[in-house]
């Protein structure tokens, strides 16, 4: 999928201008980040898991083909069928062809980002099937024409006001009582047939277990079970980069994976499929499909720089504490991935010269890499992307302008410190109240917020003040 054509700057400031946006954001981004911190608080081997997380992750990077080669070759000994696929595109074509081949006019969807980055739904749409997102939330995205804006809640830029009236234009039985409870009851009186009529089902994996040729998903809602056992054909679509060695290493990192995510100790449900129905199963598919996709993994996995991105697990917990994805919402970013981790891989994904600017979307406070369940040091990726487009030449003459007038400046101490006192001075004469609601060149911050009138002298002059006072 690729990024929007719309620049950043352009995506930013519709969703700063959305104040309808900000409510959503912060009643769920806001839950999230309490919600981690109790159930942080109460596991006081969290460090100690993290430890473990990141070892596990970094150990599966560096024996990559090992590890790939023992799970086809055990997920074939159980009835599956493996299929690679270098590109998104390769990956999308993949599955088309499987739900033709199996004469499929409907096919469900669980939730999964992998889907999205290859661009599924629309590959789906457009060979014709009946789609059905069965994922709560993306049951949401579908009927609103939208595109996930957080990899776990996609749906969190919509209130539950917006919800209601969506529900009640698109559903046959809507609900009647303006509840959470009676809207959920809405969905599930829609989605239930599709449960029990789909001729395929297509999911994701959370992990891949190299050791027994099993995949696993993560849900909280039923609906990935529902969706993939009625179904004659099974189809798993995952990136290469979700293998572990054996199930105790999977648990490990589910460990981390929900607390991370959503603050809780275990998720309502985590299902393991390993092979098709065998004799004497009561339900499961007929065929059971795996597409293995690459997309960009392989060349991360040979650039020292970035891969340590590949120990992801997909949590949201870095975007949950990003002070800009907090502001802006996912949608803003443009790509698949939104938020510090989207910051990392859209550049892979869609190409540098599409996605500088999110590279610079980022304040590099550094929380995001405080949060990482398995410790990826996100700010330092983000500026290595910040470095690469300085030297590809990508950044606009005006910022290299900037920068050079910048170092002449910072370079002459004595020059330094008069425009430092002069834009000090300045800035006060245009302060009310200790703040700042409009002055010429800071339209870009007042415009959605108030800057705090600064001090009336630099810090490092205070500093000597207080020093020579000192002694």
């Amino acid at each position: 999928m690729q990024t929007s054509v719309i620049s950043f700057h352009d995506r930013a400031q519709a969703a700063l201008d959305d104040p309808t946006l900000k409510i959503a954001i912060d009643r769920t981004t806001g839950n999230a980040e309490k919600k981690r911190a109790v159930a942080v608080a109460a596991f006081p081997q969290f460090e100690a898991a993290r430890d473990l997380g990141k070892r596990i992750k970094d150990h599966v990077v560096a024996n990559l083909d090992h590890y790939l080669l023992e799970f086809e070759r055990n997920a074939i000994a159980s009835g599956a069928k493996v299929h690679w696929a270098a590109t998104a595109e390769e990956a999308s074509r993949i599955v088309v062809e499987l739900c033709q081949q199996a004469k499929a006019k409907r096919v469900t969807r669980v939730k999964s980002m992998l889907g999205e980055e290859i661009g599924l739904p629309h590959a789906l749409d457009e060979a014709g099937f009946e789609r059905y997102e069965t994922d709560l939330a993306e049951h949401i995205v579908q009927l609103a024409g939208d595109r996930p804006s957080h990899i776990v809640w996609p749906s969190m830029h919509r209130t539950r006001e917006q919800v209601s009236a969506l529900f009640k234009q698109s559903h046959q039985q809507p609900h009647t009582e303006e509840t959470i409870e009676a809207m959920v009851e809405s969905a599930r009186r829609e989605l239930r047939d599709k449960f029990l009529t789909a001729d395929v089902a297509i999911s994701g994996a959370n992990f891949l277990i190299a050791d027994s040729g099993a995949t696993c998903t993560v849900t909280n809602e039923g609906n990935a079970e529902l969706t993939t056992s009625p179904p004659r054909v099974h189809i798993v679509t995952a990136g290469i980069e979700k293998l572990v060695p054996s199930l105790p290493h999977a648990f490990s990192l589910l460990r981390l994976l929900v607390r991370s995510a959503t603050g809780a100790e275990v998720t309502q449900y985590t299902t393991f499929h390993c092979g098709p129905k065998q004799a004497g199963d009561l339900d499961g598919p007929e065929e059971f499909h795996i597409v293995l996709v690459d997309n960009g993994r392989s060349k991360m996995l040979a650039d020292a720089s970035l891969r340590e991105m590949l120990r992801c697990i997909r949590c949201g917990a870095c975007m949950n504490h990003c002070v800009v994805f907090r502001q802006l919402g996912g949608h803003a970013y443009g790509g698949t991935y939104p938020g510090p981790m989207g910051a990392v891989l859209t550049p892979v994904l869609d190409g540098l010269e599409q996605s500088r600017e999110l590279a610079h979307a980022c304040t590099l406070n550094g929380k995001c890499q405080e949060v990482c369940p398995v410790q990826i040091p996100l700010p330092t990726l983000l500026r290595g992307w910040r470095d690469r487009s300085w030297r590809d030449g990508l950044e606009p003459t005006t910022t290299r302008i900037g920068l050079g007038l910048f170092t002449f400046v910072a370079s002459r101490p004595w020059l330094y410190r008069l425009g430092q006192g002069l834009a000090l001075r300045a800035m006060r004469l245009f302060g009310r109240q200790g703040w700042i609601s409009r002055m010429p060149g800071l339209g870009a911050w007042t415009r959605h917020r108030d800057f705090p009138v600064p001090e009336a002298s630099s810090f490092m002059a205070q500093y000597q003040r207080r020093k020579g006072q000192s002694s």
